[in-house]
């Protein structure tokens, strides 16, 4: 595979290295109806890093993150999933690895008829794990993302905003290996936005767990890359001006295609015609 100057190359990767990045693309591409809709995708995600992955609206985005999770399959190329190749992985050995990866879907996917106890403890609950764990890793999450009054509510009482959290706790009951985010703050007003954007950034940055996020708002991208969370303060804040994450980079996709790879710095920079018009 030849390596371009917006796609990495994981295909020159050792094992050593495949197995320090939780999760690596090498020359995928997936199809619905023979309409193609990621065509010969190759990135890595490193210990620690947050990927941003932009682009228009039906280029793709959920499509990669279901197949980061092994919920779909692609046609040709790799994926490795903790220096795992699940590409053709039976579904009893996948299921084992999807325990290690938090996943944040569109519009929260809580069950109605569980209360939030339940929601965020369901893997717990479906593993046969004591009450008395369950309870305990449910309140220290719920105490995280600052629900844990929400315990025994159900879902339906609940604001849109708070159903967000509630499923970032869930993402995140297990400690996992790798969060993927799916638009968290899509179809939320702007303050609401902002609570959910500071605690993707307080989970970068207490736990460093690696992630994707998925997002249609370059306001939302933007505050990631130029903010952190002090645990001092208990609140995100913004970076001294002129400074960035080192460890939030970003991917762009664009008519089935990875049309960019890289640092923030490198990405306001681009001449590329797309990228250019599409950050403007």
């Amino acid at each position: 595979m030849t390596e371009s100057p917006t796609q990495s190359d994981p295909s020159a990767a050792t094992e050593h290295s495949l197995e320090d990045s939780p999760l690596l693309f090498d020359n995928v591409s997936i199809a619905f109806h023979g309409a193609p809709v990621l065509d010969s995708v190759s990135f890595r995600v490193r210990p620690g890093e947050t990927r941003i992955l932009l682009g228009p609206a039906g280029v793709g985005k959920s499509v990669l993150l279901k197949l980061a999770n092994g919920l779909l399959r692609p046609d040709s190329g790799k994926i490795f999933l903790f220096g795992q190749e699940i590409t053709s992985m039976p579904e009893r050995l996948l299921l084992a690895l999807r325990t290690r990866t938090g996943m944040v879907f569109q519009e929260s996917a809580l069950f109605d008829s569980l209360t939030v106890r339940d929601n965020v403890g369901y893997q717990l609950i479906q593993r046969n794990t004591p009450d008395e764990t369950i309870d305990r890793r449910v309140h220290r999450a719920l105490t995280f993302v600052e629900l844990d009054h929400t315990f025994d509510m159900f879902p339906s009482s609940l604001s849109g905003g708070m159903r967000r959290r509630v499923a970032i706790a869930r993402a995140i009951i297990d400690k996992p290996d790798l969060i993927l985010y799916d638009s968290p703050t899509g179809g939320l007003d702007p303050v609401t936005s902002h609570t959910i954007n500071e605690l993707v950034v307080k989970e970068r940055d207490v736990y460093k767990t690696p992630a994707i996020l998925v997002t249609h708002r370059l306001q939302d991208a933007f505050t990631m890359v130029t903010h952190r969370f002090d645990a001092q303060a208990n609140q995100m804040v913004a970076l001294p001006e002129g400074q960035i994450d080192p460890m939030t980079t970003f991917l762009v996709l664009h008519k089935g295609k990875l049309v960019f790879d890289g640092p923030t710095d490198q990405l306001l920079a681009s001449q590329d015609p797309f990228l250019k018009d599409f950050l403007a």
